[in-house]
């Protein structure tokens, strides 16, 4: 039995013999004839479409339809035929912040033609942004990028508070951990590293992949093609002479900064909020000083003089945040780098402080927006970072929220640009990510004032309240297409539609390795789909069963998973000289779209990786045991912690997005017969809310 390859357009699976076997299907990653989709059921979005768009359209629609077609073309076909023709790609970013050039590094890595343009001659130098959080730690880890920062940042575990008034003197109040046990995280503390360091990770990242930051081009404006399918025209000025480069794209994303011209370019994509009356000061430098805190975070408040937020930076270095009292805004010109240092000074008294050097001074009023579209009606272009939301930078949440709105969108973007996902799909980043946005600025309203009232108590409780959000793995979304939630309900774990999935150690069962599960898979913007249960063998015809249901031609995994073949075969990942010892071959040999991992609790001594089915025995490096609870961050089993429970005889799956987020749970009775069957259906439901079959593949 081994698997065949129908052609030589398509990668060639694993070729594997199991004693437990059913007669041989044509695997489903490699089906030769991908069959159309099966009509929709009654009641479904396309079944209920308005009878207006099933009507057969008159001669003159068509005739129009062509005319338009026939323009875009005509001016497509100029633009090519220019002296310098236009630059094409399947994804412009606009902006390499670390928002911009998060989204680049995934699509470049996943194969997407991305190019990325920003204003400014080089990488940010000095100062800005200069927190990880937790959530953010791990997003780096699971992108096998977070060595170097974690090589060269300062960890923050804990908060320090002073006070001072005129009756008394500047003294601590006490401190706080800054992300306590309740925190289900592996790295519970902020990690401080510059933003020019975690710019310059991903540049040395897209070059590996042949992709360049285009320097000094400005966005000036974009375009629709009058054909709805047709490309954006994205229109820059370049360099110090201004000419004029044309972009013409699939899709546009705007992370240009809080005062974003794509934003601008976005009918109704205005920024709401308000701009609070006070001034803060930010110096970056060495300091010298006899204050006993300087390496924790610190919130100092002088009663006379305004607060201080003290925080730890590489190099050893410390950052001020300087709160200046609110006055005319003739007077805030005067408030210069000088006028910041002796503030310090009087609010740090009767310490001594002083500075080796400065390397930054900015000095910024806190305002809270977010704008009210994250992208325009057709869903081509979009908005991430700075430029859909503003807000102070004093809980390091700027940085963190805008590399995970693009972290969110990049493989939304990955799919649909191979003709995979449905517009649901796509129209889910702003009903996800604009909810975050507001959930930030409404925290950071009351963080900013409690810092400025310098009530210690009041911040601490505020902290308490929020550290879940504030650390990242508390940012969750709500019920929508992706994140679908059973009507029924089960005794629940940890593991929940919309939420990050929980951390949890396992050992791989091919080389006995204890594994960190949530990171173990490298992120190549695939869907993981985990199946659970106590014993393989008490579930075995579950097992072969939902093989074979999925493996069907009918079945939609099937077809999506033949149709990311060939795609993937057309336009395929960019490898890195690092993939030598990664191997990401190892978790596409099943398919380019899903990754299959098996968790039991049984012992390695009772199981062979060939008493699987075919499928899982192509997965066998995600073929885990869950039996070292006591490595657990929770000290649990990984089934346990997920799942809350789980029966002797049942089996679960979890559905695991490409950006780290639980998709759907479901769990059924082995020992009934059909149960395999209709777990592979209830797999097919979930995916047909999102996921399509292109046409060129279904005919």
């Amino acid at each position: 039995m081994v698997f065949e390859t129908p052609s030589n357009d398509l990668p060639s699976g694993l070729k594997t013999e199991g004693p437990l076997q059913p007669p041989r299907q044509t695997p489903f990653f490699l089906s030769p004839s991908v069959p159309p989709p099966s009509q929709p059921p009654s009641g479904s979005p396309a079944a209920m479409a308005p009878a207006a768009v099933l009507e057969k359209p008159t001669e003159d629609q068509i005739s129009e339809d062509r005319m338009e077609t026939a323009e875009c073309v005509d001016r497509l076909s100029l633009l090519r035929s220019m002296p310098e023709a236009a630059i094409e790609c399947q994804v412009c970013v606009v902006g390499a912040g670390p928002a911009g050039l998060m989204l680049a590094t995934n699509l470049g890595r996943w194969g997407i033609k991305v190019e990325v343009v920003d204003d400014r001659a080089d990488q940010t130098p000095v100062g800005r942004a200069d927190g990880l959080q937790p959530k953010t730690i791990e997003t780096f880890r699971q992108m096998r990028l977070a060595d170097p920062l974690l090589q060269r940042g300062v960890r923050v575990y804990d908060i320090a508070f002073w006070r001072s008034t005129p009756e008394e003197p500047l003294h601590r109040l006490g401190r706080e951990v800054h992300y306590p046990p309740v925190i289900d995280v592996l790295d519970p503390y902020i990690l401080l590293v510059h933003q020019g360091m975690v710019e310059a990770l991903f540049i040395e990242d897209l070059k590996k992949r042949g992709v360049e930051v285009r320097r000094n081009h400005a966005f000036d404006s974009y375009s629709v093609c009058d054909s709805k399918g047709g490309p954006l025209q994205v229109n820059c000025r370049a360099n110090v002479t201004q000419d004029r480069k044309t972009l013409l794209t699939q899709y546009l994303v705007g992370c240009d900064g809080a005062h974003s011209k794509v934003r601008k370019s976005i009918p109704d994509a205005k920024p709401v909020g308000m701009s609070q009356s006070s001034v803060w000061g930010v110096l970056d430098g060495e300091l010298q000083t006899d204050f006993p805190d300087i390496w924790s975070k610190t919130l100092v408040y002088s009663q006379e003089h305004g607060s201080i937020l003290i925080i730890p930076r590489e190099r050893n270095m410390t950052r001020f945040y300087i709160e200046l009292k609110a006055g005319p805004k003739g007077d805030r010109n005067q408030l210069g780098q000088e006028f910041v240092m002796q503030r310090a000074k009087e609010i740090m008294a009767p310490f001594e402080v002083g500075w080796k050097y400065i390397e930054w001074f900015g000095r910024y009023q806190i305002g809270q927006r977010v704008a009210s579209r994250f992208c325009d009606n057709h869903l081509r272009a979009f908005l991430a970072g700075d430029a859909s939301h503003t807000h102070s930078p004093k809980a390091a949440q700027g940085m963190n929220t805008s590399m995970h709105d693009a972290w969110n969108l990049a493989w939304k973007l990955n799919l649909a640009s191979r003709g995979l996902a449905k517009q649901t799909l796509l129209a889910s980043y702003e009903e996800e990510r604009r909810k975050i946005a507001l959930d930030l600025v409404n925290f950071d309203y009351e963080h900013a004032n409690q810092i400025a009232g310098g009530d210690a108590v009041a911040l601490a409780e505020n902290f308490k309240t929020n550290v879940r959000f504030i650390s990242g793995i508390g940012a969750e979304y709500g019920e929508n297409a992706i994140n679908m939630v059973e009507a029924h309900s089960w005794v629940m774990g940890e593991a929940k539609p919309g939420c990050l999935l929980p951390p949890a150690k396992v050992t791989r069962y091919l080389d006995s390795n204890p594994v960190d599960i949530q990171l173990d898979i490298p992120m190549l913007g695939q869907f993981r789909i985990y199946l659970l249960m106590w014993d393989v063998h008490q579930s075995r015809i579950f097992l072969e069963t939902f093989c074979q249901a999925i493996a069907s031609p009918d079945a939609l995994v099937n077809q999506l998973s033949a149709a990311a073949s060939v795609s993937y075969a057309k336009q395929p990942r960019v490898p890195a000289p690092e993939d030598i010892y990664l191997r990401p071959e190892r978790y596409t040999a099943v398919s380019h779209l899903f990754t299959f991992g098996l968790i039991t609790t049984m012992p390695k001594s009772e199981i062979e990786v060939s008493d699987l089915p075919a499928l899982l025995q192509d997965s066998k490096w995600t073929f885990y045991l869950d039996d070292i609870p006591e490595q657990d961050t929770r000290g649990t089993l990984c089934t346990n912690k997920w799942l809350g429970s789980l029966g002797p005889g049942e089996v679960a799956i979890v559905n695991v997005r490409p950006d780290g987020y639980v998709g759907s749970i479901g769990r059924w009775d082995s020992s009934i017969d059909d149960a395999g069957e209709e777990a592979a259906k209830w797999l097919d439901t979930y995916y047909d809310r999102f996921l399509q079959v292109p046409a060129a593949a279904a005919s």
